[in-house]
């Protein structure tokens, strides 16, 4: 659980603090556990919603893109499946607080824009944006990590 608390927070003792609390509320609820689906899947979901929880609290100024921004850079396909899983969270703690939120809500939590949206009080068009820049700063990032001079064009 603590690599789930670490994509969202900046830095381990952040996610320590997120995995603590999370804890703590799953040992208050786990009498509320019913038993649908994985147990480990209600404990992540619960970790997620701390992390969340706790970013809102703590809510720092988004770094929002404009959406026509966000439109104008080319689509870019990168293969982030050759990077290391260690080496993939370091770059996705690096992102601003927005971007990583919006990030691992959308594409690893598999929350909809709208739902992000209505989440973290922003708009669709700016969780669009949100994650447009984040995957492409990820992926130059990935690049100047891999020593790549060159990325692969999707289409």
């Amino acid at each position: 659980m603590l690599a789930v608390c670490m994509r969202y927070a900046k830095d381990r003792m952040e996610a320590e603090d997120v995995l603590q609390m999370g804890y703590v509320k799953i040992f208050q609820k786990v009498k509320e556990y019913r038993g649908d689906g994985s147990f480990e899947g209600w404990i992540r979901r619960i970790m997620v919603n701390t992390a969340i929880e706790s970013y809102r609290k703590n809510l720092r100024s988004l770094s929002i893109v404009p959406i026509e921004d966000a439109y104008e850079q080319p689509s870019q396909g990168f293969d982030f499946s050759s990077l290391g899983m260690q080496d993939l969270m370091k770059v996705i703690q690096k992102l601003a607080d927005g971007y990583r939120m919006v990030f691992n809500m959308y594409i690893i939590e598999g929350y909809s824009h709208k739902e992000i949206a209505e989440t973290l009080g922003i708009s669709e068009g700016a969780s669009k944006s949100q994650l447009s820049r984040a995957r492409a700063i990820l992926q130059q990032e990935i690049i100047k990590m891999e020593g790549f001079g060159y990325a692969t064009h999707a289409g």
